[in-house]
């Protein structure tokens, strides 16, 4: 008995029903036409075309919509498990291919889902309403064109009976409707090979994004690491001259390591397919406590702004952060701790990002050549020129001659610079 009653109270049951009693509300604006398109008046055979084209002409207006079929495979996922993946890029032929396949979908749809509604609507109808009549006192209920009588006292008590059937059938009804446009689904609302094409592409671009990811995760840690390491040597160096400095060096060593591992939680989130636990979107906003953390490391570094940067847009205002904290990091890592100063300017419609600093020659070349040319720093460049040719902007880096200011001549002057457009985030 548990066996037979169970289906009727499955969740895959209730939102087989819920998905059918979709089906019967999208036939009312067709039903509706076509029975206006065919008045009484008119000989059958008018009726008839008249009827059949109202019917064909709204259905295929409601499965016409580009949304239309993401919203079917959508119901069809979550109400009758189905599994389908989304609707990928389309081209203007499959376009059409597929919105006629999403009109074809809702003729079983809307049929399907009429048939199950009005079925069970009866049938749950009966299981209330012959009880009912018998706790009444009996009488008479008409069943079609029929009338059954149903006796009062403890001869009536087969109604309980004929009430737990018409619940099991309406509850076998929808498993069978369900069970029918779970069939008919795939059929439908599948991927043709083109859209497989799609989303093969689609995937590339998902692979592409969890490559930024991981750049982004070099660039956080990079960073982090750098400055901390920086900043470790200089509270050593501190701690018994100064230990109120050597306290606040090891107060930035601990605030920079708690943003990075909320970079490493959201990152690792992200590439694990699962919902992150934090999300870190550091834009132009939290360039002060990049500067202060720079500084915390004994560097000397002047900040100057320019235009209006609360305008920028968000894509383009988070990939000019990155950049400038990887210019940041490589610029501790290989150049000399003085003399560095980084410029953020709106100008021309366009985000110019600039940091100069120095670096000593060492033999026959500067030994900012990792900045560029090898190692880690030619990575850390090359995750800048990625984000700068996504914003479709320029990049620069190299050395610089500039006119002689004193410095001795082992010295010379280190500059990267970043051009974004502001349209590029929008």
């Amino acid at each position: 008995m548990h066996t037979l009653i169970r289906p009727m109270f499955t969740t895959a049951t209730l939102r087989g029903w819920a998905h059918a009693l979709l089906g019967a509300a999208l036939s009312v604006p067709p039903l509706t036409a076509a029975v206006l398109s065919a008045p009484p008046r008119w000989q059958l055979p008018a009726r008839i075309a008249g009827f059949t084209l109202a019917l064909v002409v709204v259905v295929t207006a409601l499965g016409a919509p580009r949304g239309a079929r993401r919203g079917c495979v959508g119901l069809a996922n979550h109400l009758l498990g189905t599994g389908l993946p989304l609707p990928a890029a389309e081209s203007p032929r499959s376009r059409w291919t597929n919105r006629l396949r999403t009109t074809a979908w809702l003729v079983p749809h809307m049929a399907v889902g009429v048939a199950v509604t009005a079925v069970t609507g009866l049938l749950v109808f009966g299981a209330v309403a012959f009880p009912a009549v018998w706790w009444g006192g009996g009488g008479e209920i008409t069943v079609l064109e029929g009338r059954v009588t149903v006796p009062a006292g403890g001869a009536g008590l087969w109604t309980l009976l004929v009430s737990v059937v018409c619940l099991l059938c309406a509850g076998y009804t929808t498993v069978v409707g369900t069970a029918a446009l779970r069939l008919l689904a795939p059929v439908f609302l599948d991927h043709r090979p083109a859209e497989r094409l799609a989303a093969a592409e689609e995937r590339m671009d998902v692979l592409r994004e969890r490559n930024r990811l991981a750049q982004e995760l070099h660039d956080s840690i990079g960073h982090t690491l750098t400055a901390s390491t920086i900043q470790a040597a200089v509270a050593g160096e501190l701690l018994e001259r100064d230990p109120h400095a050597a306290r606040r060096a090891l107060t930035s060593i601990e605030e920079t390591s708690r943003a990075a591992m909320d970079d490493l939680d959201h990152v690792l989130g992200a590439l694990r397919d699962e919902q992150a636990p934090k999300a870190p979107q550091r834009t132009l906003a939290d360039l002060d406590a990049l500067v202060e953390s720079v500084r915390q490391a004994g560097a000397e570094l002047r900040m100057d702004r320019g235009g209006d940067l609360e305008q920028v847009p968000a894509a383009v205002s988070r990939e000019a952060y990155r950049i400038a904290q990887e210019g940041l990091t490589n610029a501790l890592r290989y150049g000399e701790r003085t003399g560095m100063r980084l410029r953020v300017e709106v100008r021309r419609g366009r985000l110019e990002v600039e940091l100069v600093n120095l670096v000593r020659h060492e033999g026959d070349g500067p030994a900012a050549r990792g900045n560029g040319r090898s190692g880690q720093g030619r990575q850390g460049l090359k995750g800048i020129a990625e984000r700068v040719r996504l914003l479709r902007g320029e990049v620069s880096a190299g050395p610089v001659d500039e006119p002689s200011d004193g410095r001795s001549a082992d010295v010379a002057r280190w500059r990267l610079m970043a051009r974004l457009p502001l349209g590029a985030g929008r």
